[in-house]
This record gives structure tokens, C-alpha cells and sequence, in this order.
């Protein structure tokens, strides 16, 4: 007997039909003598709609009050998902994250996992029990609901494995596995059989949507094997692990991540310590700076520009600009007009030259690079947004045609 996390989507439980099917996936994994546990995100666009509403009635809302609301979103998944294994015949229970066992900080709407308390769920799997737990939610020390963020279901379901040493976790999503680029925008994409942790980090750090980074990151610190797959479609998936088999690809992927922001601090002095104190500023407000370019102007200035996510955008340019005076700079530049492609692969390290395809393409698709940005195993390039799709493809056709 295997204990199996399968984590389903909000496109996997958007209406009914879909609902009935995962019931399904489900109960035909309990029935090989499985205990399953089962992780769901709330159906569709609910978060979006609820979001929406929100601001209807209050763009300002406190975001205890935010997550209050938005927790309703997996209740209503939960429970439907149960009635629908009931239907085929098959005892289930439904528990929100609290009653799952998921102590969190008290960040609202981005709240991180502390621990888990698995004695419940362990509880209803000994009666039998499929058990259904809603993802994306926690309580706080403070007996507060709060929620995770985006893509908080892939974390919990990741963290139950880890707390109950789980044999496997399955995410199924609207694809069929992780590919080398998104298949719904580029034609030849191709399906990966399997793909190292370090590889699928960098993937969904950089934009790829098929799994949350933190869930990557929570698997690869317990060793956890993901297995990503379609709930829509019986195919094999792709088996996110430690080490792979396979002969190292050159690249593993194209990612693209259009919500991100481009800030420049033009006319700093060019004096010791400066750019320490800009950054220590975000970083005290958890504003996370991803690529950054300094270039020395004329007068003894300099620039400094960097990229944040496009949600902090405006907080980041407030921020610098009620401190400039402190700086001595001249100006904030703000554009949200732009998009970070990427391409990563644990190849790279024995490759000379990857980079040069990369910026190869681009110059043949006449697309042109305002920053740049390299590790081992990624190159990263900010480019104009409305050259994104096109410029993925352009990649995409260089690497794998």
C-alpha cells in the first residue's frame, strides 16, 4: 500500500463534468489499495472573482479580510469533490487547511508554511476515509485564516507528502506534463520525461506556470518526487526529481514572465555604498529585485536598474523616490511594458555558447535586449512585452527545430 498526494487545479474542478472526472482519477487510485490524500484549488476564476468583488467594495481592504474571503473559494472545491466521491460509491471527508493541520506565519496573503500537523488526516485515512483538503490555506498563532498566494495548492499538497512522507505527489494540471516551452504558444513544444529540481526552479521561478517555485523548492529540500500530469488526458507526465536519468538536454526550457517591472535610478553619485542602502530600503519592505544593470554616466553619476514584479511596481517607485534626496539622484523611471525571457538547462555548465544562440535568435526575430541576466543553468533577457510570444518561439525554433 502507497500513501499518493494528488493536487488538482482550479481548471480541473472548474465545472461539474470535471468535478465528476477527477472524482474519478481519485477513486480508481483508491481502489489499487492507495490511501490518497487529495489537494484542490477553488474552481475556475472563483480567486479572480472574488478579487473582483473585493474591490467593489473596498479597494483597501485589510488583507486579513482579503484572505478571509478568498479562503470560501476552496471550501466550495472541497466539498463538492466529496459529494462526488460519495456518488461513485466511496467514503470521503472534506477539511479546510486549519483542520488539515497547517500552522502558518500571519502574513496575510502570502503567508509561509511553519508546520503541518498530520494527525487528522492520518486519522481519516486509518476509517478508510479519501480525504480532501483545501489548498492554498493555513491558521495563523493568531487562530487567523490565511492564505498562501498564488499557487499556494501546489505547496500544500507538497508539504502534506513531506509531513507524511509520502510515496509520491501528483500535480495534475491542463497539461500534460512540463514541456519545453508552452504548448498552447508554441507549436513544436515538446514534453519532458523528466526534469532535475534545480532545472524545474529555475523554470518556475522565471514564469513557467505549470508548478509553483515554492512547491519545486519544498520538494527538492525532502526529496520529494513530483510527478506532473493532465487531468484531462491519460498520458504519462513528467517526473520532477533529484537526479535524472537522461542525458543532460542543452536547454530544458523557454520560459516567459510578463509581470515584471523595470525600475532606473538615474543620476546616483558614484560613491561607496550607495547602492546598498537603495536595495537595503526595498529589501526591508520584501520587495524582491530580480536582474540588475548599473552603467557609470558622465559627472561622476551613475544609473542603476532592475527589475521587480509588476504587483510592487508602484510600491518600489514610492518607495525610492521618498528616499532620493538621500540618494542625491536625479530621477525614477518606472516601465511595466516589459517581459523577462528565459531559457534554462543544466547543460549549459558543459556548453560554451548558449547565450550566443540565444541573443542569435533574438537578433534574427529583430527583437532587441535592454538587460541581461546569467547562472549556470539560466540566461535571462528583459525585452519589449509585445515581442514576448514572438520571441519565445524564435528561441524555441533555434534550440529544438
Amino acid at each position: 500500500m502507497s500513501l499518493i498526494v494528488q493536487k488538482f487545479g482550479g481548471s480541473s474542478v472548474a465545472d461539474a463534468e470535471r468535478v465528476m472526472n477527477v472524482a474519478r482519477i481519485v477513486t480508481d487510485t483508491f481502489a489499487k489499495g492507495n490511501d490518497v490524500v487529495v489537494v484542490v484549488s477553488a474552481q475556475g476564476d472563483t480567486t479572480d472573482d472574488l478579487i473582483e468583488k473585493a474591490q467593489e467594495i473596498n479597494p483597501n481592504a485589510t488583507r486579513r479580510e482579503k484572505d478571509m474571503l478568498l479562503a470560501a473559494g476552496e471550501q466550495i472545491s472541497i466539498s463538492l469533490l466529496a459529494m462526488a466521491i460519495e456518488k461513485l460509491g466511496y467514503h470521503a471527508v472534506s477539511l479546510l487547511g486549519w483542520q488539515a493541520g497547517f500552522e502558518t506565519t500571519s502574513s496575510h496573503t502570502s503567508a509561509r508554511i511553519k508546520r503541518v500537523d498530520a494527525s487528522r488526516i492520518r486519522r481519516e485515512l486509518d476509517k478508510k476515509n479519501i480525504v480532501v483538503v483545501a489548498g492554498f490555506q493555513g491558521l495563523s498563532k493568531y487562530g487567523d485564516i490565511t492564505t498562501l498566494g498564488r499557487g499556494g495548492s501546489d505547496t500544500s499538497a507538497v508539504a502534506i507528502a513531506a509531513s507524511m512522507h509520502a510515496d509520491l505527489c501528483q500535480i495534475y494540471t491542463d497539461v500534460e506534463g512540463v514541456y519545453t516551452a508552452d504548448p498552447r504558444k508554441v507549436k513544436n513544444a515538446q514534453k519532458l520525461k523528466e526534469i532535475s529540481y534545480d532545472e524545474m526552479l529555475e523554470l518556475a521561478t522565471l514564469g513557467a506556470q505549470v508548478l509553483n517555485n515554492r512547491s519545486v523548492e519544498m520538494a527538492k529540500k525532502y526529496n520529494i518526487e513530483l510527478e506532473v500530469l493532465s487531468s484531462m488526458a491519460k498520458a504519462s507526465g513528467t517526473i520532477v526529481k533529484e537526479k535524472t536519468k537522461m542525458e543532460k538536454m542543452l536547454i530544458s526550457g523557454v520560459a516567459k514572465d510578463t509581470e515584471v517591472a523595470r525600475v532606473s535610478v538615474t543620476g546616483i553619485p558614484n560613491l561607496p555604498g550607495l547602492a546598498f542602502k537603495m536595495f537595503s530600503k526595498l529589501s526591508a519592505k520584501d520587495i524582491n529585485v530580480d536582474i540588475i544593470l548599473q552603467s557609470i554616466g558622465h559627472d561622476g553619476k551613475k544609473d542603476i536598474s532592475f527589475t521587480v514584479a509588476k504587483d510592487r511596481g508602484q510600491e518600489t517607485v514610492d518607495c525610492l523616490k521618498d528616499y532620493m534626496e538621500n540618494l542625491g539622484a536625479a530621477e525614477v523611471l518606472y516601465d511595466d511594458n516589459v517581459a523577462k525571457i528565459s531559457i534554462v538547462g543544466a547543460g549549459m555548465e558543459s556548453h560554451a555558447g548558449v547565450a550566443t544562440k540565444m541573443f542569435e535568435a533574438l537578433y534574427d526575430a529583430q527583437i532587441n535586449i535592454q538587460m541581461i541576466s546569467t547562472s549556470e543553468i539560466k540566461v535571462s533577457v528583459l525585452i519589449d512585452a509585445v515581442d514576448a510570444d514572438k520571441a519565445v518561439s524564435a528561441i524555441h525554433a533555434k534550440f529544438f527545430d
